[in-house]
């Protein structure tokens, strides 16, 4: 939706909420002047309050969704929840002497008529809906011939010459993104050589028209945050991607998401739209109670979505960043297929995560963990180890892939209490080393990975008693307490737990 279109939608739901308001002043028994004087206040509160949520949830798109009892349904549910926030307001602030009829009796007026409004808009949009949002693919095809005349078995040869790019395609590229991004391309793609695939579009189904393992780059201009299932989006461009071909696409990220909107609207006001977005769209579908509604309310359009998860579901799905450059807003990518998707069927976006790791002789154990980093971050070790550098303690330089609440969590341990369970089950003792991850494990000497399996690992490591700095330094305090365990179990097991109670608590030692 345009700002123009924006503004409109927004105008008229202002004047029918006035219009709804004014009615059942009229309707109500009595004068309506003294009303008019007492709820001055606590109208502009509500009208801020219908305005943000309003725009938040995209309720002015509603219209634009595929039946007519969904827009409608939809539109009831917003209005539904704003009512709510309106009842837990009154509750809070006691604001006892407020008519309730005239205040659910405005929401309820205003919902019939922006039910009535939804029917007319639902069928003028439905009538000027286009068929095919893969329009640009549509464009290239046409101008430089990728037809049957070329093998559908394999890639076109690098060889493979044709003229200038034509303008056309220039000029389709920067209508639908700029011409930052058409450099950027051009950077990346040889544009004079047809080996690639343009698109434009947030559909699985456009990309699933295109022939098997013939293209070396598909190009997407839509951001991903607009594509409904992402991970079935990339794991079918990465069986229409020849072994070692590129895929190209961008995001809006969190945090560009976060300064967009704090610049859009002016302040107070845009911390407060702020904070309701990130509710809705980001706390809501962590949540299996809420995540049906999120997904009903917004289709997965609009969603918001962390540089952290957008890489790891890219890795997830077979492929490796190679390249990255944030172009007005948002952030464009070049990843290249190296396997096939893991095809994650159970992945995890709640508080409460299952991490796999390395257990006794070898075995593969998930270790509970409260979530302090983005979702699909496990699957960005390798990525986050080649940008950056162990810092003391053998963690992550800058790692991007924690949130602001897993920071608080790691310094206070908070995020390892859920290890108990690990402990009750059998799979982790008090003392030990750390249980780690298959790519933590291989930076270990095969010596030391040796050692290790052949006890639980444990929840306090020996790392609280040595405080090693770098990894050759944490590799030989394993080996140190592996060596010592072995011949003497719970005499060491005993004297590493005190000592390191000591430096936790007056030395104030910290893992990271």
């Amino acid at each position: 939706m345009t700002k123009r279109s924006l503004f409109f939608h927004l105008l008229f739901d202002v004047i029918i909420l006035l219009i709804a308001y004014s009615m059942i002043l009229w309707i109500k028994p009595g004068d309506a002047e003294p009303y008019v004087r007492k709820y001055a206040i606590g109208l502009a509160v509500f009208l801020v309050i219908w305005i943000i949520i309003s725009i938040a949830s995209q309720k002015y798109t509603a219209p634009k969704r595929t039946s007519l009892i969904n827009s409608v349904v939809y539109q009831v549910v917003v209005n539904t929840f704003i009512a709510g926030i309106i009842a837990i307001l009154m509750y809070l602030f006691r604001a006892a002497d407020y008519s309730r009829f005239i205040v659910f009796g405005t929401i309820t007026l205003t919902t019939l008529f922006e039910m009535v409004f939804a029917f007319s808009e639902y069928y003028i949009y439905k009538a000027k809906r286009s068929t095919d949002s893969s329009e640009v693919f549509e464009k290239y095809k046409k101008i430089v011939g990728l037809d049957d005349e070329y093998p559908k078995s394999e890639v076109f040869p690098l060889e493979y010459t044709v003229d200038p790019v034509p303008e056309n395609i220039r000029d389709t590229i920067i209508e639908e993104s700029n011409v930052e991004v058409f450099n950027f391309l051009s950077e990346n793609i040889d544009l004079n050589i047809p080996n690639y695939s343009l698109l434009s579009t947030t559909t699985r189904f456009n990309v699933e028209k295109l022939p098997a393992k013939m293209y070396l780059k598909i190009v997407n201009l839509k951001r991903i945050n607009d594509i409904r299932f992402i991970n079935k989006f990339f794991e079918t461009v990465n069986r229409k991607l020849v072994d070692g071909g590129f895929y190209i696409g961008c995001v809006e990220t969190k945090d560009q998401r976060k300064k967009r909107l704090l610049k859009k609207y002016p302040p107070v006001l845009n911390r407060i739209y702020y904070l309701f977005d990130f509710i809705i769209k980001r706390v809501f579908p962590k949540f299996n109670l809420t995540k049906h509604l999120y997904f009903f309310l917004t289709r997965g359009e609009n969603r918001v979505i962390s540089k952290a998860e957008t890489f790891g579901r890219l890795y997830s799905c077979g492929f490796k960043v190679i390249n990255e450059q944030e172009i007005r807003g948002n952030l464009y990518f070049v990843a290249r297929k190296n396997r096939d998707p893991f095809y994650d069927m159970e992945p995890t976006y709640g508080p409460l995560v299952k991490l796999n790791r390395i257990g006794k002789n070898g075995k593969n154990i998930q270790v509970f963990k409260l979530r302090t980093m983005h979702p699909y971050a496990e699957y960005l070790q390798e990525y986050v180890y080649e940008k950056s550098n162990l810092q003391e303690g053998g963690k992550f330089a800058d790692d991007f892939r924690i949130t602001t609440a897993g920071k608080l969590f790691r310094k206070f341990w908070i995020d390892e209490l859920p290890m108990l369970i690990n402990f009750l089950r059998g799979d982790l003792k008090i003392v030990g080393v750390r249980p780690l991850s298959k790519h933590y494990y291989s930076l270990y000497s095969k010596e030391l990975q040796e050692k290790r399996i052949q006890t639980k690992p444990g929840l306090i490591p020996p790392f609280y008693v040595d405080m090693p700095k770098t990894l050759d330094e944490i590799q030989a305090s394993e080996h140190k307490y592996l060596d010592a365990y072995f011949k003497h179990p719970f005499r060491t097991d005993w004297k590493y737990f005190w000592k390191a109670v000591w430096n936790i608590v007056f030395r104030k030692a910290r893992s990271s």
